[in-house]
């Protein structure tokens, strides 16, 4: 199938990690222009070389998404390099395991500066430009705590949840100037955070990581954790111009892990 992305440009935040570096190399391999954002500079280098050794376009962007101030200036590059932004992947990194009382008002409000507010500001400053050329394409990237809250992640499961409310309000906003909006949510996919958090419960509960990622794995249906690729390839296809009559939607790769409807 031929998604349409030759010529697009792409920004992919988090590309640096396991779903974000899946998810700009495959955008790069149908042709898009990848820019890449992350704050971990060496992580990104290792990705942008990765895409040009293979034949494709990337721009490496340090991108700090407390900065809320900097956005600007960081999508300003990307348009300089590539052109207007036609497909946004609003992919960030979670906050620390806690559980959701007590928790000290501050770490609340730097975790929705991170994980909410950016991916806002970041949307309104590429949104304009989408809309006037009548096409583009916002892909959110949560977890699957917005359907069914994880144990001992509270401030992800309430902050994820308000990034849901906001691309659905967004969708129909702006569906009939071309654009799209969806949230996708992964389950347990074989990333450094997936790991990171199996350590974490494992040390809480006083076991092995064996142990608990097998209790994970237990109750996935297919039986195992999922490949960052699996996860990269649903979003190629919602940034692509087949997925034209998608919008609004909030879609699960997760192996079935999540039981209800």
């Amino acid at each position: 199938m031929d998604l349409g992305l030759k010529g697009k440009t792409a920004l992919v935040l988090g590309a640096g990690g396991g779903l974000g570096s899946a998810i700009a190399k495959t955008l790069a391999f149908e042709g898009a222009r990848v820019a890449l954002g992350d704050i971990d500079e060496a992580a990104l280098a290792r990705v942008a070389a990765a895409i040009k050794q293979a034949g494709g376009e990337a721009l490496a962007l340090p991108f700090d998404l407390s900065d809320i101030a900097g956005i600007n200036a960081r999508v300003t590059q990307v348009e300089a390099a590539f052109g207007p932004v036609d497909v946004l992947v609003n992919n960030t990194g979670g906050p620390p395991p806690t559980p959701a009382a007590g928790q000290d008002p501050e770490l609340w409000s730097k975790s929705f500066g991170q994980m909410v507010l950016s991916v806002i500001t970041l949307t309104d400053r590429v949104l304009p430009e989408m809309r006037a050329r009548k096409w583009g394409r916002i892909i959110t990237s949560t977890s699957s705590g917005v359907v069914a809250p994880i144990a001992n992640l509270g401030i992800s499961n309430a902050l994820r949840l308000s990034l849901v409310g906001w691309s659905k309000t967004l969708a129909r906003e702006v569906a009939r100037d071309g654009v799209t909006a969806n949230i996708i949510l992964p389950g347990r996919i074989a990333t450094d955070r997936i790991k990171f958090l199996d350590a974490k419960k494992a040390e809480r509960e006083g076991r092995t990581v064996e142990e608990v990622s097998a209790e994970s794995t237990a109750f996935i249906p297919v039986g195992r954790y999922g490949d960052p690729q699996e996860y990269a390839n649903v979003v190629a296809f919602l940034a692509g111009t087949p997925s034209s009559y998608v919008t609004g939607s909030v879609i699960r790769v997760d192996g079935g892990l999540i039981a209800s409807i």
